[in-house]
């Protein structure tokens, strides 16, 4: 039985549909391909729960989306796609770092206005 906080996580099955991925002839949906995804890409984790059901919450679904997104649609690679997702490991990094950068940009701005502004405050009869 899952509690309230897990009713965001969704089965392979509710997954394929969400993905809308082809159901072969006999209507079946191809969970397999979700299972196969898994095998090749570590980012891919769900939570796997009571007698081997596989959970999926909306992080992994998103990364789900994309890799199918780059396979399907794009017509990548299963290496191609592994290079993206290993590099966006990195790219966050990147992002946290240039994030930080843009911080210490803006806290130098705000350190210059608030002084102008003392200047102007404190400086009109001196700076004539």
């Amino acid at each position: 039985m899952m509690d309230k906080s897990d009713s965001a996580y969704k089965t392979i099955g509710e997954v394929a549909k969400i993905l809308n991925l082809k159901s072969n002839d006999k209507g079946a949906l191809p969970t397999h391909v979700i299972r196969f995804w898994e095998t090749q890409f570590k980012q891919i984790k769900p939570k796997i729960l009571n007698s081997n059901r596989r959970y999926y919450d909306e992080k992994t679904i998103n990364l789900l989306k994309k890799v199918k997104f780059l396979l399907k649609d794009q017509g990548m690679t299963i290496n191609g796609v592994k290079k993206i997702l290993n590099n966006e490991d990195s790219l966050k990094l990147d992002e946290i770092a240039d994030k930080s950068i843009r911080t210490e940009n803006l806290r130098n701005k705000l350190i210059k206005i608030s002084n102008k502004l003392k200047e102007l405050k404190n400086g009109k009869k001196n700076t004539r």
